[in-house]
């Protein structure tokens, strides 16, 4: 079982392989520069939406604009043949415009950084608002996605439903000192050795520690 007496020593470990995994996309932008608004937009392109396709079509979509001033000069058919085919791209081109708008209008053209303001963008929702808080800001969040929601809960650190329920739980046990690093960690741990479905336990540099809870099948 996996719990605060060697929750430690696990995202350690993890934090070692993580250098040999591809990182998750909006985590390799945000390297490239510590950019909210480009955060904020490429998070929401990357909402059901592949990795390579994240990548190729946010990178056609800075290349016209990278701010909420040049945004608001395409129109939503533009955008949505520049970043099409990610999923949605109707209503994320929409989405776009209508957070630029509100970022000029309301912010004075910065990404607020508070997290219920961030939740009143429309398209917006907890793993967004906490991605742009810990990425863009390097300020203190927890991105629950179901990369985090599914390992955290087969760990058995957590025993939740939902998403929500985890990033609640997750405020009240994980140390804040690992709450930036939890989420890119899970993620890429997830994305690689601990899938959703016949994960690699065989390989997994944890198995030793994890209950493997709800696990069916594996490799």
């Amino acid at each position: 079982m996996i719990d605060n007496s060697n929750i430690e020593k696990v995202l350690e470990i993890l934090g070692k392989e993580y250098k040999n995994y591809t990182k998750p996309i909006v985590t390799r932008i945000s390297k490239r520069k510590r950019d909210p608004y480009k955060i904020l937009i490429s998070t929401i392109i990357s909402l059901r939406t592949k990795d390579a396709v994240t990548s190729e079509v946010s990178k056609a979509l800075f290349a016209r604009a990278d701010n909420p001033h040049d945004m608001l000069k395409m129109s939503k058919k533009k955008i949505e043949k520049l970043i099409y085919p990610a999923g949605f791209y109707h209503r994320k081109a929409e989405n776009i415009l209508e957070i630029s708008q509100i970022i000029l209008d309301e912010y004075g053209g910065k990404v607020p950084q508070d997290l219920d303001e961030l939740l009143k963008l429309p398209g917006v929702g907890r793993k967004t608002a906490n991605l742009v808080i810990v990425l863009g800001f390097d300020k203190y969040g927890i991105c629950v996605d179901t990369h985090v929601h599914r390992i955290s809960n087969r760990w058995g650190y957590v025993d939740t439903k939902t998403p929500e329920k985890t990033e609640e739980a997750l405020r009240k046990k994980l140390p804040k000192k690992f709450w930036k690093i939890y989420n890119d960690y899970l993620v890429s741990f997830g994305q690689n050795t601990c899938k959703p479905i016949s994960p690699f336990c065989s390989k997994c540099p944890v198995s030793e520690l994890c209950p493997q809870i709800d696990v069916d099948k594996h490799r």
